[in-house]
């Protein structure tokens, strides 16, 4: 699996988007689109391999790292979230980024 733009469309919110673990080798860097509510979105993309397996096992498993802290709430889905691009965090300087 390979984290992909949260971009559901072309350009569709780009300004939006945050990459966490840029600059930090250990760790794969994950483009997301984090809104002021707090919600984070990434979308994956599956290897052909990876759709095989998926589709006569039926099941993906999720690793979430937490350092012995209380568990995060996170959702997988097959469908796209819906995110209200006017309430995106601009990565830059912190201000509601605008829908394009």
């Amino acid at each position: 699996m390979t984290p992909i733009s949260p971009s559901l469309k072309d350009g569709e919110a780009k300004i939006a988007e945050i990459v966490y673990a840029k600059d930090q080798p250990e760790y794969l860097p994950l483009p997301v689109v984090k809104q002021r509510n707090g919600t984070v979105t990434s979308r994956w993309k599956l290897s052909w391999p990876e759709r095989i397996k998926v589709l006569f096992r039926g099941s993906i498993y999720l690793q979430m790292l937490t350092f012995n802290m209380p568990l995060q709430p996170s959702s997988l889905s097959v469908e796209p979230p819906k995110i209200s691009w006017i309430d995106c965090v601009h990565p830059l300087d912190g201000e509601k980024a605008r829908a394009n």
